[in-house]
């Protein structure tokens, strides 16, 4: 056989799906394993969503090839929304994008911006994506430690004055994936004056900003002043309306690079389809009480999860808004050394914070998508472990 590119051989596993082969093998072996491992909401689609896409699937228009670029209704849509809940304006037909899940996107946009050898600033601990897209795309990631001590916000004074000048695009994601960290619009201020000083896109991916806790909303990059000039915004309906099984996101934003992620797409993909796209915009045009009943299940959750890693000596603050705990270890304690612990000796799988990037060494996330009753077990569970 050929010999594979050189990319596929730097690549390493996707972390999650490293995750789900570990529990496929201790449930194999019979143990029952409770995973806060994956952030995929359990909670349904709401029945007025679902029920939008059965309609639109009888309709045979929606049974051929979509466009590449969406539904201009859904473009419509998706800015009503954001003007709606952010008083951020957008051009529907340049402005936003529709995609086949924002990680489509996240992908992607690497090949509109890296040339080999380019640099990329990323998140270290981070969503897995945004360095393997550079890294496939040719560039090197550059990996911007976010700590505990920093509120776990990048340091963008650190960064040497010879990496920012050969970065071609800076990550950032608030509400943050793995750590649950908020950002506000001073700090997104620094970031867009940090992009226009190195000539820097900003690439942020905001999915969490419906998901929040103790009357918190979250605020949107695109509302820091001039923000379009330098970058776009990622969005999903896979966490605000529990969408994750179909797919669909947008991104929106700097119209030259929502063009050039279009080009990319449409020579990559056929599109999501239409009987999908009528189901975001009944998504996003509907009735949006559901979003409040299901932070209200996420936060007992949260406040039940907090309690009890307390009590196993994990060090962690109770997040704003996400669907993640990200939680130190105690002392002398690997992320995967715990984590192994919990798996082996109460069937309870965490994700190890190495795995999101070396500065994620430390910790432990868990995720808040799971059952009441499989979280109350796993509760259950772990409290036992703190009287051994």
């Amino acid at each position: 056989m050929a010999r594979l590119a050189r990319r596929i051989e730097k690549l390493p596993a996707y972390l999650f799906a490293e995750i789900s082969k570990k529990i496929a093998e201790k449930r194999a072996q019979g143990v029952d394993v409770i995973s806060f491992g994956i952030g995929d909401p359990d909670l349904p689609t709401p029945d007025h969503i679902v029920e939008s896409m059965i309609e639109a699937a009888r309709d045979p228009a929606n049974h051929r090839y979509p466009e590449s670029e969406g539904l201009p209704e859904l473009h419509e849509a998706i800015a009503r929304w954001y003007e709606r809940r952010f008083g951020v304006q957008l051009n529907p037909a340049t402005e936003v994008l529709p995609l086949i899940g924002s990680k489509e996107g996240i992908g992607h946009i690497a090949l509109c911006f890296i040339d080999p050898g380019d640099v990329a600033l990323v998140p270290d601990p981070g969503y897995p994506v945004y360095s393997v897209g550079t890294v496939l795309a040719g560039g090197e990631p550059y990996y911007l430690p976010l700590t505990e001590e920093n509120d776990f916000l990048p340091d963008l004074d650190s960064i040497p004055e010879g990496v920012a000048r050969k970065a071609k695009v800076l990550w950032l994601n608030y509400p943050n994936n793995p750590t649950g960290a908020v950002a506000d619009l001073e700090f997104f201020e620094r970031a867009v004056a940090f992009a226009r000083k190195n000539d820097v896109a900003i690439l942020h991916d905001g999915p969490y900003s419906e998901v929040a806790f103790d009357g918190y909303r979250p605020v949107s990059f695109l509302q820091a002043e001039d923000a379009k000039d330098v970058g776009i915004e990622f969005h999903s309906l896979s966490k605000s309306y529990n969408m994750t099984g179909w797919r669909i996101g947008m991104a929106v934003g700097n119209a030259e690079i929502i063009d050039a992620l279009m080009r990319v797409k449409s020579n990559l993909d056929s599109g999501i389809p239409q009987a999908i796209q009528r189901m975001a915009i009944t998504a996003l045009e509907g009735p949006q009480d559901c979003i409040g009943q299901h932070n209200t299940i996420y936060e007992r959750r949260r406040d039940r999860l907090v309690a009890v890693l307390s009590k196993l000596g994990l060090r962690l603050r109770a997040p704003k808004a996400s669907l993640y705990l990200w939680a130190r270890v105690p002392e002398g304690t690997t992320s995967v050394q715990f984590a192994t612990r919990l798996l082996d000796e109460a069937g309870v799988v965490v994700t190890p914070g190495i795995g999101y990037g070396p500065t994620g060494e430390g910790y432990v996330r868990l995720s808040l998508t799971i059952p009441n009753d499989r979280l109350e077990e796993g509760v259950r569970r772990m409290e036992a472990l703190t009287g051994q």
